[in-house]
């Protein structure tokens, strides 16, 4: 049965929040706060947290900013997954991806669709690694939030979550480097 495990102790995360928006600040910002807010209370730690406009290259240019930092293990961010001309995160983040995790996206739209029904078929909400870090890119709701943080990443974030987690694959995420390296 999966659960946490008492024996095992907590490594808190390095989490940066991206929101995705050409419209919304800070103040406007329900969807980032209640992600800072959530990764928070679970006890990791906020390393950053900005807001860009709905362009490619400025989406990359601060995740790679991210993925470059050793202050940040994971990056998240919400807003622009959806179909229209101006959602290009997914686009943005998978020419970063290492590897794209495809069981993300696939599990937030089941549990999704179990909540909105078959409008969760627009969202392109997906997941990856590069350069050893986590990338996560959610739609820009406040449920969508929710759900994503609440039924999958708190659990994959947690060290102690049984029988795996994302947080124990941290120092194997770039073996590939060390074998070519070496």
């Amino acid at each position: 049965m999966p659960g946490i495990d008492t024996s095992r102790p907590f490594i808190a995360v390095r989490i940066a929040v991206l929101t995705v928006s050409d419209s919304r600040g800070m103040a406007e910002d329900k969807s980032g706060q209640t992600l800072v807010e959530r990764l928070e209370a679970a006890g990791h730690i906020l390393s950053d947290r900005q807001i860009v406009r709905d362009e490619i290259a400025d989406i990359q240019q601060v995740v790679t900013h991210w993925i470059d930092d050793e202050n940040v293990d994971v990056v998240i961010s919400t807003g622009g997954t959806g179909v229209t001309g101006r959602d290009v995160t997914p686009e943005a983040f998978g020419a970063l991806y290492e590897k794209e995790i495809p069981g993300f996206g696939e599990i937030f739209r089941m549990l999704s669709y179990q909540k909105i029904g078959t409008s969760t078929i627009q969202s392109r909400a997906s997941a990856g690694v590069a350069r050893g870090t986590y990338l996560f890119a959610l739609p820009g709701s406040t449920g969508a939030v929710k759900d994503a943080w609440d039924d999958i990443l708190v659990h994959q974030l947690d060290y102690r979550f049984m029988p795996c987690n994302f947080v124990e694959l941290f120092d194997r995420l770039q073996e590939h480097e060390k074998r070519t390296k070496s």
